[in-house]
């Protein structure tokens, strides 16, 4: 029988160990922060474990019904832990506000599958082959034999369909798709999941996309595509930064788009990069770290600091300069 890897064995040990416990995740959660913490949260309430989770971020609507007890809260004072897990999250920068009311622990863990993680908490599980982190939280809670209820099948599912954008993305494996057959078996409520996080976008929502599809640029022969989100674009179409996820993806499926990338104002002279590809030669990993950032090789991200126009030239470039050489036209204007 084959063995489970030895940094399982002693996260479940530990985990088996501790009985005051936080699980934490990065702000502006995702499906995969989202579902994971939720998947891991329920199943130590199983255990009877006395459960905090904590979010600088509210739940973005479509992911609310994966909550309906509002397990997740914002972080507060004056706690102390056995043992905080940190998941999907890439580095203490990524926690926000949390990581300052984590410090009463005595042992911190940190689960994900982001290339960039910096390895960080006293326990590093760190899978960048993984597509999510969800998948990873499966993998745990079937090598520790503790039960998966629909509920948590719902949460994983979840964390792995929306990571692998509904396994269309590259990173999706073999592997990716028997850890959702194995969720659908337990019990993961298919038509409930898709109608929620797919198919319920608020009015507000399409109106942030409309300005969207009346504002993005392309340059580069069409191969680099680009917006701009600003608070009064929220404000204008009665909608916050929760529903600006995946509006990006729009723009990377227009047919000669390559790499796509967001600006968003979040403060005066601060601005938050998203940068996604889909030609398998150009890592936006690699881009992102030039800006102190970093993700995976096909999403990725970071916070640069600088006027909205100098940023924009800066990051355009190296999007450019990644791009293969012998097709680029270094003529097209920003």
């Amino acid at each position: 029988m084959k063995r489970r890897p030895k940094i399982i064995e002693r996260i479940i040990a530990e985990l088996r160990g501790s009985q005051n416990l936080c699980v934490v995740g990065h702000g502006r959660p995702d499906g995969d922060c989202i579902g994971s913490q939720m998947g891991l949260t329920l199943a130590l309430l199983n255990q009877g474990k006395s459960m905090t989770c904590w979010n600088e971020d509210a739940l973005p609507q479509k992911l609310a019904f994966l909550d309906p007890n509002h397990l997740i809260q914002p972080p507060r004072p004056g706690m102390a832990f056995d043992c905080v897990i940190a998941l999907d999250v890439a580095s203490m920068e990524r926690l926000g506000r949390t990581a300052e009311h984590i410090q009463n622990r005595k042992l911190f863990i940190n689960i994900d599958h982001h290339q960039s993680n910096t390895r960080y908490a006293d326990i590093n599980w760190v899978s960048s082959r993984t597509p999510s982190t969800g998948e990873l939280i499966y993998r745990l809670l079937k090598e520790a034999n503790w039960p998966i209820s629909p509920q948590i099948a719902d949460c994983l599912f979840t964390a792995v369909s929306t990571d692998t954008g509904s396994f269309q993305y590259p990173s999706t494996r073999p592997s990716t798709y028997y850890v959702a057959g194995e969720l659908v078996k337990r019990g993961a409520h298919l038509a409930t999941i898709c109608q929620e996080v797919y198919q319920s976008f608020p009015l507000s929502r399409v109106r942030l996309l409309q300005h969207v599809f009346n504002h993005f640029h392309l340059t580069n022969n069409n191969r680099i595509g680009y917006f701009w989100l600003r608070p009064a674009d929220f404000v204008r179409t009665g909608t916050n930064v929760s529903d600006s996820e995946g509006l990006i993806d729009h723009i990377r499926a227009i047919e000669p788009v390559e790499v796509a990338c967001l600006f968003e104002e979040l403060e005066p002279n601060v601005i938050r990069v998203s940068l996604r590809s889909k030609n398998t030669h150009v890592n936006v990993n690699e881009i992102a770290k030039q800006f102190g950032g970093g993700g995976h090789n096909a999403a990725a991200g970071a916070r640069i600091t600088g006027g909205p126009l100098a940023v924009q030239r800066r990051v355009i470039a190296a999007i450019r300069e990644a791009l293969p050489a012998n097709v680029l036209d270094r003529h097209a204007s920003l």
